[in-house]
C-alpha cells in the first residue's frame, strides 16, 4: 500500500502551472459567450419567447459548457495525470482516481 509523505502534493493540488494555462484565454472567451448565452436565455423567459427556441439556446449552452469540460479533462489527463503517473505512488494514484470521478461526475451531468 502507498502512503502519503508529509511533503507530497494531495489529488487537489498542483505543483505547477494547470494543465489549461496554455488554453486559458480560449476557455475565458468561451466562458464569457457562455455568461451570455445565459443572460439571453434570461431576457427570452422575461420576453416569453417561444417554449422550444428558449429550449434551442439551452441544448446550444449546454454543448458549449460539455465542450469546455472535455477541453478541460483533456488538458488535465495530458498534462496533471501524466505528470503525477511519471512520479508515480500515491499522487499518481489520487490523480488518476481524481480524473475518474470528474469523468464520473461529467457522464452524470
Amino acid at each position: 500500500m502507498t502512503t502519503v509523505s508529509e511533503t507530497s502534493v494531495g489529488p487537489d493540488e498542483h505543483s505547477g502551472p494547470h494543465g489549461y494555462i496554455s488554453n486559458k484565454d480560449d476557455y475565458l472567451k468561451r466562458l464569457r459567450r457562455i455568461e451570455g448565452q445565459a443572460r439571453g436565455l434570461q431576457g427570452m423567459v422575461s420576453d416569453d419567447k417561444y417554449c422550444i427556441d428558449i429550449l434551442t439556446q439551452v441544448s446550444a449552452m449546454t454543448s458549449a459548457l460539455q465542450s469546455v469540460a472535455l477541453g478541460l479533462l483533456n488538458d488535465h489527463l495530458s498534462h496533471c495525470v501524466v505528470e503525477a503517473a511519471v512520479k508515480g505512488g500515491y499522487e499518481a494514484d489520487a490523480k488518476i482516481q481524481e480524473a475518474f470521478d470528474a469523468i464520473k461526475r461529467l457522464v452524470r451531468s
